[in-house]
């Protein structure tokens, strides 16, 4: 693993998922593997539990640790190749980009799309540029496209909590909200559980009202559907998540009432566990009753982001050294 940017960048998503539980079981092993290396973190959104699990992990690890805040504390930033900088920007990517990977040995970044122009967004140019000038490995913290650290602590949660003797029936599950959010977090989760499910380690199930359907490159093998008590029925994880229309790019589109999980819906499941990647607007996207119930597994969830950070963090330096 050179970079982690996707799923597609991990030979083995069973082992990382091993390494993370491993490193949760013993925290401090690794911690001569960075010594005297450098992670910086650069955010151009706002971030909580990647922010802070990254950070923990790297500490963990023996690194040191620099944060830069670039939307409030660093110069805007021209992403265009060939323009005369004679407007609101101030330093190119190519010379900011370059400088970063001076003075850190692994960069991670974050950015959200504007859920304006789908094409620019899904071709992920700020992402792209970045890695190509910064010189160094690069951890996606969220992309316009993805979150593959959240992917990555959402499975090893599923692996971790199934006692189950067979394959566990996985649903994603859109859910209401007031503003039209990304498709990164859906995307990305779609990706990994459909590679699990290639690798026969569980089912995968997603619902969404009409007009909600995400890209198709990212649901490869998934079971998709308009009906929400379908999906749920016996279901043993459902991933709770609003997205934005896809196909009408960035929109919030009309939808059925009786989108938002609660014990009634839960009750057509095999006692579903349910996952949110937070934040998460109670009573809106998710019941509290589910929310603060014994199938809630969202604090475990997040406690998985240090581990899931960790061992994607562990096997970028392994590399290094």
């Amino acid at each position: 693993m050179n970079q982690f940017t996707s799923v597609n960048d991990v030979e083995d998503i069973g082992q990382l998922v091993k390494d993370a539980l491993a490193l949760k079981s013993n925290p401090y092993a690794d911690q001569q593997l960075g010594k005297n290396r450098t992670l910086g973190l650069v955010f151009l959104n706002p971030s909580l539990r990647t922010r802070l699990s990254t950070q923990k992990a790297a500490i963990n690890l023996g690194m040191s640790v620099m944060v830069m805040n670039m939307d409030k504390e660093g110069w805007a930033l021209e992403t265009e190749d060939g323009v005369v900088m004679n407007g609101t920007t101030v330093e190119h990517i190519r010379e900011a980009a370059a400088v970063m990977g001076q003075y850190c040995d692994i960069l991670g970044l974050r950015s959200f799309p504007k859920l304006v122009n789908r094409e620019e967004d899904y071709n992920e140019d700020f992402f792209n540029k970045f890695i190509k000038y910064c010189g160094v490995p690069v951890v996606s913290l969220e992309s316009a496209t993805r979150h593959p650290l959240q992917s990555l602590a959402d499975l090893v949660t599923i692996k971790e909590t199934w006692e189950g003797t067979t394959k566990p029936k996985v649903v994603l599950a859109w859910a209401p909200h007031i503003k039209a959010l990304p498709q990164a977090v859906p995307n990305s989760f779609a990706e990994w559980m459909c590679k699990a499910q290639q690798e026969d380690m569980l089912d995968f199930t997603i619902v969404q009202p009409e007009g909600y359907e995400l890209s198709e490159d990212f649901t490869p093998g998934a079971h998709i559907t308009h009906n929400l008590q379908e999906a749920l029925e016996d279901a043993d994880y459902i991933y709770v998540k609003n997205w934005s229309s896809y196909k009408e790019y960035g929109k919030i589109l009309p939808y059925p009432e009786g989108w938002m999980l609660n014990n009634e819906l839960l009750k057509g499941t095999n006692d579903a566990k349910v996952m949110h990647c937070l934040p998460v607007r109670r009573d809106l996207e998710l019941s509290s009753e589910v929310l603060d119930g014994p199938n809630s597994l969202v604090i475990h969830e997040a406690g998985n982001r240090l581990w899931a950070a960790q061992a994607v963090l562990k096997g970028l330096l392994q590399k290094l050294s």
